[in-house]
């Protein structure tokens, strides 16, 4: 593994522990638990594409990474859970809309959800390196 992807592995790393310590000890803060839970998918995806030589996209699309990944190797990743994911970034520079999905915030159940979807991506992902 390139030195590079390490870096973005530990930087990724720091959501998921976070999307995780919240939805111990904070449940109710759904919507900074999705939102960490999108940016850890999207960082895994990016560090897969880096490992590729792929040059990192600039973009926040789920679905798009997961384009460009299919196009190297069939990961197995979930594209409906993929989709509900995707719906959640929102430019954090906007108040409000933080980590929501376009109902609104996301439940507990839907929270713990995307904590065990993160997961499912960096299985993935680190099966991707290794196979």
């Amino acid at each position: 593994m390139k030195k590079l992807v390490e870096d973005w592995i530990q930087f990724v790393e720091n959501d998921l522990c976070a999307a995780e310590g919240i939805l111990k000890y904070y449940q109710h803060l759904t919507n900074i638990i999705a939102f960490h839970c999108q940016q850890a998918t999207e960082k895994y995806m990016k560090a897969f594409l880096i490992e590729n030589n792929i040059p990192l996209v600039k973009t926040h699309d789920l679905i798009r990474l997961n384009g460009l990944i299919i196009k190297i190797k069939e990961l197995g990743i979930d594209e409906n859970k993929l989709m509900i994911l995707n719906k959640i970034y929102v430019d954090s520079r906007y108040p409000g809309g933080l980590g929501m999905l376009p109902d609104g915030e996301p439940t507990v159940e839907q929270a713990k959800e995307f904590v065990e979807y993160a997961k499912e991506i960096k299985t993935a992902v680190m099966v991707g390196f290794t196979s």
